[in-house]
């Protein structure tokens, strides 16, 4: 294997070891985002997202020489099992052994690329799942402090309530009193003018009697002096 092989393979293989570190249960998510947000990853935040571009096309570039080497190397196997005259038996293993080789890098390269991507993505998850605990765990909070704010308010005007409740029936009371005045008051007057009228009538009464009893004297008053 050449030497830039060697490399690709032995990234490929860091990249195995760190997915399964990432897939490991019991490290939590929030401990990984503290490591993603670490003041040695913020320093390189910048740079990362080009060494992640740099990377991604050297590994296309070596997936497609790879897939190159792959057809050149099964159309040079074709031609040999078409022609006339077969090949050395040495011939056949050297284009076999190039054949293998060309489809370990194609499998290399293409692994390689494929679990970039993935380890990209699930590190993002990995952040956007530890910014939402950290999001859902505050609107716990706040929900508690609210339910908590709440229950004070009911239990407040609970006292308030009573109190105007209080007031309510106070003020009920005095309103059947003062109905009560009022019917009494109202009866009181009519008794009242039932009494002026019949005052009224035996003033008239009275005052029919004492002009006939001053008629009645003067008349006799009259006689008398005629008498004289």
């Amino acid at each position: 294997m050449s030497l830039h092989w060697t490399l690709i393979a032995g990234f490929l293989y860091a990249e195995i070891g760190l997915l399964l570190l990432l897939l490991v249960p019991f490290i939590s998510t929030r401990m990984w985002n503290k490591v993603f947000k670490s003041r040695f990853l913020r320093g390189l935040e910048s740079q990362l997202i080009y060494y992640f571009y740099v990377l991604v096309a050297i590994l296309i570039l070596f997936f497609l020489d790879a897939i190159r080497e792959m057809q050149k190397y099964s159309s040079e196997e074709q031609q040999q099992k078409t022609a006339d005259h077969p090949s050395h038996l040495d011939a056949q293993m050297q284009m076999n052994m190039r054949l293998f080789r060309a489809q370990r890098n194609f499998y290399i390269a293409g692994f390689a690329l494929f679990l970039f991507l993935v380890i990209k993505k699930l590190v993002s998850l990995i952040s956007a799942n530890a910014g939402l605990q950290v999001a859902k765990e505050a609107a716990i909070k706040q929900a508690e402090s609210a339910s908590r704010a709440a229950e004070s308010l009911m239990t407040t005007p609970s006292v308030d309530e009573s109190t105007d409740t209080a007031d309510i029936k106070d003020l009920t009371e005095a309103l059947e009193k003062a109905k009560k005045e009022a019917v009494t008051a109202k009866k009181d007057v009519a008794s009242m003018k039932s009494q002026s009228e019949s005052l009224a009538k035996e003033f008239d009464r009275l005052m029919e009697e004492k002009d006939q009893l001053e008629r009645k004297v003067n008349i006799m008053g009259d006689g008398d002096k005629k008498d004289d």
